[in-house]
């Protein structure tokens, strides 16, 4: 099982804003250093608490600080631009990275991003699966491009102004081949969004935030979509992000995860049980469609979506959750606040060095990450 980075990273308000990109940027570079195959980093243009505002921009400022880790838009919001600025964007920065880069998509989901840009009452998800036929169908392509899909509003051609001699018309591809890797972010219960991506080869990423059951619902209907596509899928393709905290002691690990006012996992969690409240969304913190708003509170979703401990107690946490959603790829760590650097860091390290170890020990896998200066693996 392989062992990722996501960080929709959610700061208290006052903090500097410099500050707190100086920190995430701290995270990837750490997660690079302690073998983690993957940094995945959100995006949003209206929100106070999560100020990563264009992805792509932030990941370039890692390109020269990172050596192995893939770099990967956590997620691109497709509804926000034009899916040929998406395209080339992408392509030139698979360049710059050396073929490092994954691109995570989405339609976008903050209300406020899509009222500040006038698309409020669109349809952002129909907006989606138009741009990416765009993207796809441009890395596909030779020039001059003709993309006139019917009932797609982007029509995308370079036929008029297209000369090979001159060099123009024409736009860069990305390095790897065919393409990059494509990932979607799943963050509803059976969502038939999932059975698209295994139509289409793009490989999900179910939300840190679900319930380990409502986690499970995303591969059957995986399964559905690559079959529909005469192909079989692989749980290797699927990741799992979860929220996780590990400390030397127990007692730390309870306190800094889920008990003290203090603890960024209250903070994270007690931000995200506003917004899906305010959106009509508690669905997700719920265990039957049937359980009342009331019932959800903040000390019932930190039980429930937080784990944490010293690096056995989870390692068996993971291997249970595994149990519970059944096979899957990597283990997607998600990024928040550092309130105490120092335990933030000695989490991720103990994960990274202590944790994936064992829970590949316990599946007859790989043995996990290779920490910067370890030993390379037959």
């Amino acid at each position: 099982m392989r062992l990722g980075y996501f960080a929709m990273p959610m700061h208290p308000q006052g903090r500097p804003w410099a500050e707190t990109l100086r920190e995430d940027r701290e995270a990837v570079i750490l997660t690079d250093r302690l073998g983690f195959h993957d940094a995945f980093i959100g995006e949003h243009l209206t929100d106070r608490h999560e100020n990563i505002t264009n992805s792509l921009v932030f990941l370039a400022t890692l390109v020269p600080e990172t050596s192995r880790i893939r770099l990967a838009t956590g997620t691109t919001n497709l509804s926000h631009m034009h899916p040929a600025l998406v395209a080339v964007n992408s392509a030139m920065f698979d360049h710059l990275s050396g073929g490092r880069f994954i691109l995570g998509v989405s339609p976008g989901a903050l209300p406020s991003d899509a009222e500040l840009l006038g698309i409020l009452g669109e349809d952002r998800n129909q907006i989606f699966a138009e741009a990416i036929d765009v993207i796809t169908g441009l890395w596909e392509r030779e020039p001059p491009y003709d993309i006139d899909l019917p009932g797609n509003r982007f029509t995308v051609t370079t036929a008029s102004t297209y000369n090979d001699d001159v060099g123009v018309g024409i736009i860069g591809k990305p390095l790897q081949t065919p393409r990059p890797e494509i990932v979607g972010t799943v963050v509803a219960p059976f969502s038939k969004g999932v059975v698209a991506m295994g139509a289409r080869d793009f490989h999900p990423l179910s939300a840190n935030f679900l319930l380990p059951q409502w986690v499970a619902t995303h591969w059957p209907n995986y399964v559905e979509g690559k079959q529909s596509a005469g192909q079989t899928a692989s749980p290797a393709d699927w990741r799992v992000a979860r929220t996780v905290f590990v400390a030397d002691d127990a007692r730390v690990a309870e306190a800094y995860g889920r008990a003290e006012a203090s603890s960024p996992y209250r903070y994270y969690y007690g931000k995200m049980l506003g917004k899906m409240r305010t959106l009509g969304r508690l669905g997700l913190f719920k265990t039957s469609r049937e359980q009342p708003d009331d019932e959800i509170t903040l000390d019932g979703v930190l039980r429930d979506l937080v784990i944490c401990g010293t690096p056995d107690s989870v390692a068996e946490q993971v291997l249970a959750l595994r149990e519970q959603t059944g096979d899957f790829g990597e283990l997607v760590y998600a990024g928040l606040d550092w309130v105490d650097p120092e335990l933030a860091r000695r989490s991720m390290e103990l994960m990274a060095t202590k944790v994936m170890p064992q829970v590949n020990e316990a599946l007859g896998e790989d043995d996990g990450p290779v920490p910067e200066g370890g030993e390379s693996r037959p």
